[in-house]
């Protein structure tokens, strides 16, 4: 390389976007995708020890597949070669084959054929892939958005090991944001920027994991911003929020705010307004609320406002809470609005509230009250002799399944605790409860 080459590489590095410049050389600067790259993790062994086969990795925008391709590019002792499937055609594919293999017979050198946006590719150009892979020809790295069992051949799957990428979290985000700011080498350092508190939280989460889009946003904000009165470009709330092109919701997850939109989202659905529930809903995720955080309050709500008098509210809220989980963002705000829009059109009832609440009262009145004799365990020998489940009537063997027949200690045999309401399934149960009660009586 000559100097006028040299130049020409510093020039271009300097004018790259800023998420290019910052990309990782090594497995030390990646931040996130612990549960792949953590220490000690298969991935990350099999980079430091270059014995990496073929491997998928499949993720949203902005989470790093890019960025493993390159840092395998600059630890291994293999030749690689980078394909993008949206511009590369059958030349491409034979060229870079042609290259393999000569490096393989020639210098003993096997090659990483790293294919960025795999599933671009038709089935017969993944067809054309598979013998080289099959024969060690290239090992390959396919990079895609899309879901890879649906979107790859199954031939090059099952010779292949797929990494799922995560959507980076705030905190991993906001790592990335301080070190493009502050990097004077490869950041922006070199503008003497500083970004606020509050934007800095505001673009973590607003770029909902996705890296590239924290980084374009920092880039655009200290580049169009002037100087303040102390030489510094301020990235404040307003410009963070503009250069993100997302408005930035008034929400401390740590403060009011927070409690104040959740108390919301709670009297919303207690108050059978789905529209209110939902608004207050999109509010805290546009915030970066955590969704287990939302479909926790959802389940309580459900047994809370709604308890009996829908039995299904709480079966919804819970399986919304897996659902969550196992889905993760962005599909899992659908779900956190199914749930939330049923708990909040569901008959009410804080029945079950009410009778926990009642007879907490009484144990803390009255302490621990003897159990009748005829209710405690039989099962032992010798029970019979202390009295011991003698004089027990077995519901099942009268009319209804039901006996009159007294279960509370004696101090409280007349106590009512849980009273049901005359909403939803709750009346069927009070009506039910008095039916049987007055047929005994009969």
């Amino acid at each position: 390389m000559d100097l006028f080459d040299y130049m020409r590489e510093q020039k271009g590095r300097q004018e790259s976007p800023l998420a290019l410049r910052l990309r990782p050389v090594s497995l030390d600067e990646v931040v996130g995708q612990e549960h792949m790259i953590g220490k000690g993790k298969l991935l990350y062994r099999a980079i430091q020890a270059d014995k990496l086969g073929s491997v998928i990795f499949y993720g949203p925008p902005g989470t790093g597949k890019t960025t493993l391709a390159s840092v395998i590019a600059n630890t291994t002792s293999a030749v690689f070669q980078k394909i993008n499937a949206t511009t590369a055609g059958k030349k491409d594919m034979e060229d870079a084959i042609r290259e393999a293999k000569d490096n393989l017979a020639m210098y003993g050198r096997r090659t990483i054929l790293f294919v960025d946006e795999i599933h671009r590719f038709n089935r017969g150009q993944q067809d054309y892939l598979l013998p080289f892979v099959e024969d060690g020809t290239v090992s390959l790295i396919g990079a895609t958005t899309e879901n890879p069992y649906f979107e790859v051949n199954s031939a090059l799957l099952s010779r292949s090991v797929i990494f799922e990428l995560k959507p980076l979290s705030a905190a991993d985000i906001r790592k990335l944001i301080l070190r493009a700011v502050q990097d004077e080498e490869r950041g922006l350092g070199a503008y003497r920027a500083m970004i606020e508190e509050d934007a800095l939280t505001f673009l973590s989460e607003a770029a909902g994991g996705d890296a590239r889009a924290a980084l374009n946003a920092v880039e655009l904000g200290v580049l169009t911003t002037g100087r303040a009165q102390d030489g510094m470009i301020h990235i404040t709330l307003a410009v963070a929020s503009e250069c993100i092109q997302k408005k930035a919701v008034r929400y401390d997850k740590s403060g009011d705010n927070h409690y104040d939109n959740i108390s919301a989202f709670i009297k919303s659905m207690r108050g059978s307004d789905p529209d209110a529930a939902v608004y207050y809903l999109a509010k805290m995720l546009s915030a970066g609320e955590e969704p287990a955080f939302i479909a926790r309050r959802i389940m309580i709500c459900a047994s809370e406002d709604v308890s009996n008098a829908d039995p299904m509210a709480l079966v919804v809220a819970v399986n919304a809470s897996l659902a969550v989980e196992r889905v993760g963002m962005p599909e899992a705000q659908i779900i956190l609005s199914q749930a939330a829009s049923y708990v909040a059109c569901a008959p009410k009832s804080n029945s079950a509230l009410k009778a926990i609440t009642r007879a907490q009262e009484a144990v803390r009145a009255t302490g621990s009250l003897p159990i009748p004799a005829y209710l405690m365990d039989a099962h032992y020998s010798g029970a019979a002799g202390l009295g011991r489940g003698i004089g027990y009537r077995y519901a099942h063997d009268y009319k209804n399944h039901y006996v009159k027949q007294q279960y509370l200690p004696d101090a409280l045999c007349d106590r009512r605790f849980y009273v049901p309401s005359d909403c939803g399934y709750e009346k069927t149960m009070r009506d039910y409860l008095d039916r049987i009660r007055r047929e005994a009586d009969e």
